[in-house]
């Protein structure tokens, strides 16, 4: 039969004759459209629990701590956006993170990743916006990202698989620690974003832990 594109409503029939035998096959577009409903629904993943947030004063402490770390520190540079991804651990039920910055602001949003973990292994991706040439691979973890103006919250388009855990706002890591935890919703990757797209001059130094607690 050929194919035509009929626009449908509820309870439509929509009825197709073939150009080469006559024949005629009759669609309930009512039966059609529960069916591709049900398969969505069975697609999307189950809704996210918001996380525990917090911040402390300690901000010396905190930076002078994670100064010492191997993987505490790192510059964040304008117009870049750096997603931290986070594997769930077998011997953990729950993520805890903490970050500060000198002098200025800093987006940061939480996203998880509803995928198989075949590694425990830490691993940071930055993303330029001005690069091309990453747009492809961006496209997976940056459609993440909030459109327009990252003090506004994000506007999440994303796929299945990934679900929003809380949407990019700028926080003021520079005058207080943010801290924040969420229980393990099952196996997957977390992506924890630090967003300074927004930001044309100036390069942002963040100090950063994450750990599992049990």
């Amino acid at each position: 039969l050929t194919n035509y594109r009929v626009p449908q409503g509820v309870g439509d029939i929509v009825m197709i004759q073939s150009d080469h035998t006559g024949a005629v096959d009759i669609l309930s577009a009512e039966l059609e459209t529960a069916d591709l409903l049900g398969e969505q629904r069975k697609a999307q993943p189950p809704p996210l629990a918001a996380p525990t947030m917090w911040t402390t004063e300690k901000m010396k402490e905190f930076k002078a701590k994670m100064g010492k770390e191997k993987n505490g520190r790192m510059v964040v540079k304008r117009g870049e956006v750096v997603t931290v991804r986070v594997p769930t651990h077998p011997d953990g039920k729950c993520i805890c993170w903490e970050f500060a910055t000198d002098d200025y602001d800093i987006g940061f949003g939480v996203y998880f990743d509803w995928t198989t973990v075949t590694s425990t292994a830490i691993t940071v991706q930055v993303s330029d916006s001005s690069d091309e040439e990453d747009e492809e691979d961006d496209e997976e973890i940056e459609g993440l990202s909030p459109v327009g103006d990252v003090e506004r919250g994000s506007k999440s388009y994303l796929r299945n698989r990934y679900g929003e855990i809380m949407p990019v706002y700028r926080r003021n890591s520079h005058r207080e620690v943010q801290a924040g935890s969420h229980e393990y919703p099952g196996q997957g990757i977390y992506l924890l974003k630090f967003d300074n797209s927004y930001s044309l001059l100036r390069n942002k130094t963040l100090f950063f832990h994450v750990y599992y607690t049990s």
